[in-house]
């Protein structure tokens, strides 16, 4: 399948066959590629809680406005970040840049991020987005379906995870095999009313 292919064809899907399980090696292809996905100063600040266990599935459901994809998907992923990825050991980060790469980058993370905790969340969030965004096409091109996720009480899901005080959650995605159709595009707003050449008019 064309990433055009999958790009058309990817919709947010809530019907899943609870029967199917999907194989490890495919789930590990999945995860290999998300984290492929760009982040600022590559500080790699995603963090990803794969939910397998029943009881915690049947926790987030009843917190998610039991919304079946929760608990009948053959796999939902928690998306989070480490607000603090930035001052942790960053060096690892550049390990293989030329020497005047790092001198130059490391010493910007600080300055960039340190006391400024609207802006650790803000890449986080774009982070997390592109990585998800990585993850839904690359389960489209293999046969599965997907449906990103924010309805559900972040704070309930983040106990039921053990989130740490310092992570965020972004979004969940649950994936599996589609029972059903999903129904036709609700409406898509032309091409003219979403772009702009330069400014707004």
């Amino acid at each position: 399948m064309k990433v055009s292919e999958a790009v058309a064809t990817r919709r947010a899907v809530k019907w899943y066959d609870p029967d199917h399980r999907m194989p490890e090696e495919i789930f590990r292809q999945l995860m290999e590629h998300a984290i492929l996905a760009p982040t600022a100063f590559n500080i790699q600040n995603w963090r990803f809680v794969r939910v397998t266990d029943s009881q915690q599935r049947q926790a987030i459901r009843a917190v998610a406005w039991d919304q079946a994809q929760v608990t009948d998907a053959s796999e939902l992923l928690v998306l989070c970040f480490d607000n603090r990825a930035w001052d942790r050991e960053p060096g690892r980060y550049w390990r293989n840049a030329p020497q005047e790469v790092q001198d130059f980058l490391l010493p910007a993370l600080a300055g960039d991020y340190h006391g400024k905790p609207e802006i650790e969340r803000d890449e986080g969030m774009r982070s997390c987005g592109l990585a998800g965004m990585a993850i839904m096409l690359l389960a489209r091109e293999l046969g599965y379906d997907s449906c990103p996720m924010d309805g559900f009480d972040y704070e309930a899901v983040g106990g039921i995870i053990g989130l740490p005080q310092d992570h965020t959650i972004a979004f969940m995605i649950a994936i599996g095999k589609s029972t059903k159709q999903p129904w036709p595009k609700p409406g898509q707003l032309p091409l003219a009313d979403v772009l702009f050449e330069n400014r707004f008019s």
